[in-house]
């Protein structure tokens, strides 16, 4: 309706100010070209409403509108769900960090665990070691004084066997082997 309205305006504005008024001579006349034209033109306008061309122009443009708006529509919601699926990847990612960050922690709590129980371990193994080493070396001490003491003997019976065999006579040694018969004698008896 308001094209309709432009319309009519249109046309009373080109009435007004066509050039038909500047001209000389009757307006209403077949001769004069200006008013053939301003008829032809007249014409055109009411084929154009007798079809329904300003409506159907109308339709066309609200059909345009329409489909303009729906396409703004589209683009707002697919904006909305561009931001809700940002939001969610965003949160996502956060917590996906997170879970990184503790998986992260976790492991250098592990390390640390396990740093310090070889740390555990090898104190023990160490003390033990030790203990082992000293262990074998005061059996070492220990044979070794066996060593020396058993030398010591073997040296001093010989040593003591050499001397008896110079010092001792035959009539010495039998007296004294009668002596110890009659020791042991008297001992177990």
């Amino acid at each position: 309706m308001r094209i309709l309205k432009n319309a009519v305006t249109s046309l009373g504005a080109l009435a007004i100010a066509s050039p038909a008024f500047a001209a000389s001579g009757p307006f209403v006349s077949l001769g004069n070209t200006d008013f053939v034209v301003l008829l032809a033109f007249i014409l055109f306008v009411l084929v154009l409403f007798y079809f329904k061309v300003p409506a159907l122009l109308g339709g066309l443009l609200d059909k345009r509108a329409e489909g303009i708006a729906a396409e703004l529509e589209e683009a707002r919601s697919l904006r909305d769900e561009a931001q809700s699926l940002l939001a969610s990847y965003e949160r996502k990612q956060k917590e996906v960090q997170e879970q990184a960050d503790r998986i992260v922690a976790a492991a250098k709590e592990e390390a640390n665990v396990a740093a310090d129980q070889a740390r555990a371990d090898l104190a023990k193994s160490l003390e033990r070691r030790m203990a082992a080493a000293q262990d074998q070396i005061e059996s070492a001490q220990a044979a070794a004084i066996r060593d020396v003491r058993d030398q010591s003997i073997a040296i001093a019976i010989g040593a003591a066997r050499d001397v008896l065999a110079k010092q001792m006579t035959a009539a010495a040694g039998n007296s004294l082997i009668d002596a110890a018969i009659l020791e042991v004698d008297a001992k177990l008896h």
